[in-house]
């Protein structure tokens, strides 16, 4: 039997149909598997969870089938509560599968600490203002004692107490100066 014969014969072109046959049936009873076993159509709302508390966002999360994923404190922001959420992603209202992991971020508990740098006794007040601010802190009160060294850094203190170099203090601290005025003592 030739190559030719046997490629349109009845017994192969009814091999090939019954393959094709086959190969739909198997494509449509996966694509309606797929169908089900994915919850096509089926969504969940992500609700609002900024400015509320961890255990209040849990509940609403669990009320909305949706797991809670909390990701690294962010920087402190005093307009919201203490160890409440701040970011969440994906947002508020977008539309997701059930069990779809929210991320939120939680604000800390204040500003973190900063150390107060070396060598800032001995600067002028030039050097020392955006040293000071570029780590945070706040410039409060400036007073001046008879110093040869006209404005010249000789004390940092905060709140009445002095400051050594190294020191921790929470970010947004203020600093008070004393400088020199340039007389003679």
């Amino acid at each position: 039997m030739s190559l030719v014969k046997f490629l349109f014969s009845k017994t192969f072109l009814k091999q090939i149909a019954l393959a094709i046959l086959v190969i739909v049936v198997l494509c449509f009873i996966l694509l309606k598997w797929l169908n089900v076993s994915t919850n096509h159509g089926n969504f969940e709302t992500v609700p609002d969870l900024k400015g509320k508390s961890i255990s209040v966002a849990q509940v609403e999360l669990e009320d909305n089938n949706l797991v809670m994923q909390i990701q690294d404190s962010a920087n402190y922001n005093p307009d919201y509560p203490k160890f409440s959420v701040i970011e969440q992603d994906p947002i508020a209202g977008a539309k997701v599968k059930e069990d779809r992991k929210i991320y939120i971020t939680l604000n800390p508990s204040g500003y973190r600490k900063i150390r107060v740098p070396d060598g800032l006794i001995d600067k002028t007040f030039r050097q020392v203002k955006p040293t000071l601010e570029a780590l945070g802190f706040k410039i409060g009160d400036i007073s001046y004692v008879d110093n040869l060294g006209k404005d010249m850094v000789l004390k940092l203190s905060h709140k009445g107490k002095p400051l050594e170099a190294g020191e921790k203090l929470a970010k947004t601290s203020v600093i008070d100066l004393v400088l020199g005025n340039g007389n003679r003592p």
